[in-house]
């Protein structure tokens, strides 16, 4: 078990790579990142929580585009969860407005390095004005053939799979599927996810070992690396480090 957790934790995996060193071996076409440590990267400092994310932002850029250097397909960063508006009020409209700062400042570089930006979450409670930004980003860069930045914004899983029921329910009632059709790859297609391929790694920052109700579904086979760097100081060495450990684990999806 202490082995176990070591290589969540990616300690079967030191020293330094090259991006040339992991691309001589296949990258996870899809990365899901749970970014977390803003908040205890800005107190370390005695800085405000605000500062962190911000300094996180930045993160999300150099991760970005260091992962669509590898051939990365899908990177879903999860941004907000629908438990994050329990904090307080000045931190949530802060943690609003960095997707406008952020798409306002790198979409130009996003656009030109190939990158597609594409939204998961429930929509219904973010405000217009971070609405707008991400669609800006989306309908701009929606023919862009590299990466797919995808930023689970007001996203819980718990909240995902309930919707999905409901619109199969429905579907069912007025007609346009029938039970018996319904399967693990039906289901997947009313997720906020169905455009995506389920992960193949997984990060989560900051030394925590939680899901925190993230693609709750969608990580069924999942390989799971959890670091201690907090978000804000994850480097691409970090990213190098966490994929080299993917690369040395066999995945057999139940198989022997």
């Amino acid at each position: 078990m202490l082995k176990k957790i070591q290589q969540w934790r990616g300690k079967e995996t030191s020293g330094n790579y090259s991006k040339e060193d992991i691309l001589q071996m296949p990258v996870p076409e899809h990365i899901a990142i749970i970014m977390d440590g803003n908040g205890r990267w800005a107190q370390k400092r005695a800085l405000p929580r605000i500062a962190g994310h911000h300094e996180g932002m930045k993160t999300v850029r150099k991760i970005t585009i260091s992962a669509n250097e590898l051939g990365v397909k899908a990177l879903t960063m999860y941004a907000f969860s629908t438990e994050n508006w329990k904090r307080p009020k000045m931190e949530v409209e802060y943690l609003m407005k960095l997707p406008e700062e952020f798409l306002s400042t790198f979409l130009p570089e996003l656009v030109e390095k190939n990158v597609k930006v594409q939204l998961m979450g429930n929509r219904d409670a973010i405000p217009n004005h971070t609405l707008n930004a991400v669609d800006k980003a989306i309908e701009e860069t929606k023919h862009n053939t590299g990466l797919t930045l995808n930023f689970a914004l007001n996203y819980g899983s718990r909240d995902e799979i309930v919707h999905a029921v409901r619109n199969i329910v429905d579907d069912v009632k007025n007609g346009k599927i029938i039970e018996s059709e319904i399967n693990e790859s039906l289901f997947s297609g009313y997720l906020y996810s169905h455009a995506l391929p389920d992960p193949d790694l997984l990060i989560r920052t900051s030394g925590e070992l939680r899901l925190s109700n993230f693609m709750l579904w969608q990580l069924a086979y999942t390989e799971f690396y959890f670091s201690d760097v907090l978000w804000p100081d994850f480097s691409e060495q970090e990213l190098y480090r966490a994929i080299a450990t993917f690369q040395k684990r066999g995945r057999r999806f139940g198989g022997i």
